[in-house]
């Protein structure tokens, strides 16, 4: 980066009035976007005021439109759907009502609106904005407001934030909500699997998506569902057979249970619905299979939100209140949304119109183009569902004759199995003969590989841990072992899976390639670490379902907290000397201070942070909770913050302390870990062909370029394949951490949501993009 940071300090919003609202259907995270809103703009000396029960309460002013206090949005921060209430309403709809709004908001000198709601509610605030000035007009001459006023109030900002369960929204990737509505499906799905195996049923499962089938489709890639129904992309004629013999087939193949996914707006390919009940009895009257209907309903929008979107919540608010703070009369009302790993703004009207763009292409039955327009991440799910989900009968696969062995190295996280069940899969589909190692390298070298076939990983995505066994053993001491197994099982590539280990032993084997050929091979490293530490990515498959494991447990030890009140606890959490989960943690959980060995820390700083509590003792907010990532400090440990805060709180606080450990490595597999697993593991395996094929030469592979051992990694807006060897520059070997880590710029927002005084640089955020002009080759951040 070679540009001038910009600090937000130049930014003051002294003298302006921020409204907020949340409107249309609820969200989990909403509150955390509130939550930011209000805390960034009383930050920067801004005033908020909450607007309660969405466009009703503007219209209806009075009690409802309440300046509030940072203490307001404590506790929120957990809490799903909306503390401030939203309703669908009629008369903002009308000339009148927006009249009657736009006065309410004048009393009180607001004119900058934070509105995070559906595409619906935006498109309102729009009209809205561009009503403005005429309505002051109006308002003055019917004697409501002096002249002055309307000089005064002349433009209305409008910054939206799409909070939608659906993620129907085009130009963001995710939407508010999408991920905990994933959660919710997921966890219902991982609870019917078990009861449908015993029984050996069929489930129709019905999930929320009017128009949009994102939900389905994402959660039928996470659990490797049999069959899925979405409106944008509906079965071909004749469905019907293809999918009773597909069922069939599963069964079979000893499949005790079969999943099916219905979005409730799914249609076939003359525009007529397709309902789970007519899936059920289809599948009755053909197969006379046991199965049964779950129609998941509105429990999809309940519950606490997860980690990842309490942290987008979070960017997104403190986003959204600087888009107001530098926002003209010539600024166009904005979206800020994520693409990639990056917080970006679009003109909302752009983001709107190519929505309808989306329903209309659906309507008139140009479904590709529908799916086009879903964006890149939606079709990159669908494409990788249907290379997964049905297996190309034998006769009719490609035969390459090349081996490929795949196996974990380090230790286990979540979403590794989800890895190497699409890397089997893709690679039999691409014609090759799967092999997996067990127990990494150590097993490798004691000859510890076998096949492994399409039937063999079914099932595996929903499973936490590593199936096939994983070892930290780096493979320099095993060299001539493991060469000689490659020899004898003529192994032509190796995707290795797995954290810094994975990458280091690709280091390895790169450098012995001058003393044994046989590592002359494609091989490609899939960064998979609860810790995050790999380098040349942003993201490791399973810190995502670590963060939620903190999280979770975070919420419960604040809600023990809030009863006995005066209470501050110290959390530590893993990650070896890179500080994500703790920093994470702490932004996700609302937490006061994080420590972490990025950062360095002495004993003013403790001091500061203890009177920093001292201080929140004597608010409504009585608790305190402090993260400390394991070897941030060799001196300063847990035992010894423990201790100092207990010393210098005494008479205003006590201390509890918490050490996670593996709690963190274990569980479940979230839906993005499942997802993220699959996708980059599908993307790799599609290289691996693409190099075997390039360096097949005279009837034996011989890859010895930097450029055929490489990481897969998510780099801001896209997947890239980096040289393991050119990735060394960027690499703190002895504390196995990246030199440059892009989450410690996140860092500072972390302080201001906890009342710290920091520098912010927002040099990444600020320019208005627009939707159609988004790279087209990248993968989301949140899948």
């Amino acid at each position: 980066m070679d540009h001038q940071p910009k600090f937000f300090e130049n930014l003051s919003g002294s003298g302006k009035a921020i409204g907020v609202l949340t409107s249309g259907g609820d969200a989990q995270g909403m509150n955390a976007a509130v939550r930011a809103v209000v805390r960034m703009g009383i930050y920067v000396k801004a005033k908020v005021y909450f607007v309660y029960e969405g466009y009703q309460g503007m219209v209806d002013g009075g009690d409802n439109i309440v300046e509030v206090s940072w203490e307001s949005v404590s506790s929120i921060l957990q809490v799903g759907g909306t503390v401030i209430g939203s309703a669908r309403c009629k008369s903002f709809r009308t000339h009148e009502g927006r009249l009657q709004a736009a006065y309410n908001l004048v009393q009180r000198g607001i004119t900058n609106l934070c509105v995070i709601g559906g595409d619906g509610s935006l498109t309102g605030a729009n009209l809205f904005r561009e009503e403005w000035s005429g309505l002051l007009e109006e308002l003055a001459q019917n004697g409501k407001i002096d002249a002055e006023a309307v000089k005064k109030y002349a433009y209305l900002n409008i910054v939206g934030m799409v909070g939608s369960i659906d993620n129907d929204f085009c130009g963001t990737d995710m939407t508010i909500g999408t991920d905990s509505a994933l959660h919710r499906i997921i966890e219902v799905v991982d609870a019917i699997m078990t009861t449908a195996q015993s029984h050996q049923r069929t489930f129709v499962l019905e999930v929320m998506g009017r128009h949009c089938g994102y939900l389905a489709l994402v959660s039928a890639l996470a659990c490797g569902a049999d069959w899925v129904f979405i409106p944008e992309y509906p079965p071909e004629e004749g469905w019907e057979d293809t999918m009773c013999v597909k069922l069939s087939e599963n069964r079979a193949r000893k499949k005790r249970l079969n999943i099916i996914i219905v979005a409730e707006g799914a249609i076939d390919c003359h525009n007529k619905p397709i309902t789970s009940e007519k899936v059920k009895d289809l599948v009755v009257q053909r197969l006379g299979f046991d199965t049964r209907v779950t129609i998941l309903g509105h429990v999809q929008r309940g519950g606490t939100p997860s980690a990842f979107d309490r942290i987008l919540a979070s960017r997104m608010g403190v986003e959204a209140v600087l888009a107001l703070l530098e926002a003209t009369p010539a600024t166009p009302a904005c979206v800020v949304s994520l693409s990639g790993n990056q917080a970006v703004r679009l003109p909302l009207m752009e983001c709107v119109q190519m929505t309808q763009e989306v329903q209309k292409a659906m309507d008139e039955g140009r479904f590709l183009e529908a799916v086009r327009l879903r964006g890149r991440s939606f079709e990159n799910n669908l494409n990788t569902y249907k290379l997964l989900a049905h297996k190309i009968p034998d006769a009719e696969l490609p035969k390459t004759n090349f081996n490929v062995a795949v196996l974990n190295v380090g230790a286990p996280a979540a979403g590794m199995n989800a890895a190497v069940r699409a890397a089997v899969r893709v690679g039999i589909t691409e014609g090759h003969k799967m092999f997996a190692v067990i127990d990494g390298f150590e097993g490798f070298a004691r000859g510890k590989i076998k096949e492994i076939s399409w039937g063999d990983v079914g099932g595996w995505t929903g499973q936490g841990g590593s199936i096939l066994g994983t070892k930290r053993t780096l493979p320099a001491k095993y060299l001539e072992k493991i060469a000689e197994q490659m020899r004898t099982n003529n192994i032509n590539a190796l995707m290795v899976i797995g954290g810094f280990e994975a990458y280091e032993s690709c280091l390895q084997l790169h450098e012995a390639r001058a003393r044994f050929e046989e590592f002359s091979v494609p091989i490609c490293v899939l960064p998979a670490t609860i810790s995050n530490n790999v380098p040349g990515t942003d993201f490791s498959i399973g810190a995502d379902t670590a963060l939620n494991a903190i999280v979770e447990t975070c919420d419960r030890i604040k809600q023990s907290a809030s009863g006995t009140k005066r209470r501050v606890f110290i959390i530590e959490t893993m990650g070896g000397y890179c500080g994500y989960l703790a920093n994470m943690g702490a932004l996700a959980a609302g937490a006061d201070a994080a420590y972490i060995f990025e950062e360095q820390f002495d004993i003013r700083e403790l001091q500061a942070n203890v009177e920093h509590l001292t201080e929140k003792m004597k608010t409504s907010i009585q608790r305190g909770l402090v993260l400390r990532n394991e070897n941030c400090n060799e001196n300063y440990t847990t035992d010894f913050i423990y201790q100092l805060y207990s010393e210098e709180g005494k008479g205003v606080f006590d201390c509890r302390k918490n050490v996670l450990g593996h709690m963190q490595q274990g569980g479940a597999p979230s839906p993005f870990d499942r997802n993220f697993g699959t996708k980059i593991s599908a993307k790799a395996m599609q290289w691996i062909s693409k190099k075997l094929k390039e360096t097949y030469r005279k009837g034996k592979v011989f890859a010895n370029t930097e450029d055929s051992v490489c990481l897969l990694g998510m780099r801001r807006r896209n997947l890239v394949f980096q040289p393991v060897a050119e990735l060394k520059t960027e690499t703190d070997f002895v504390h196995r951490i990246p030199k440059e880590q892009w989450w410690l710029k996140l860092r500072p927002l972390m302080k201001i949501l906890a009342k710290y005084k920091t520098s912010y640089d927002v040099s990444d955020s600020g320019q208005l993009e627009h939707v159609a002009m988004l790279p087209k080759e990248a993968v989301p951040a949140a899948i």
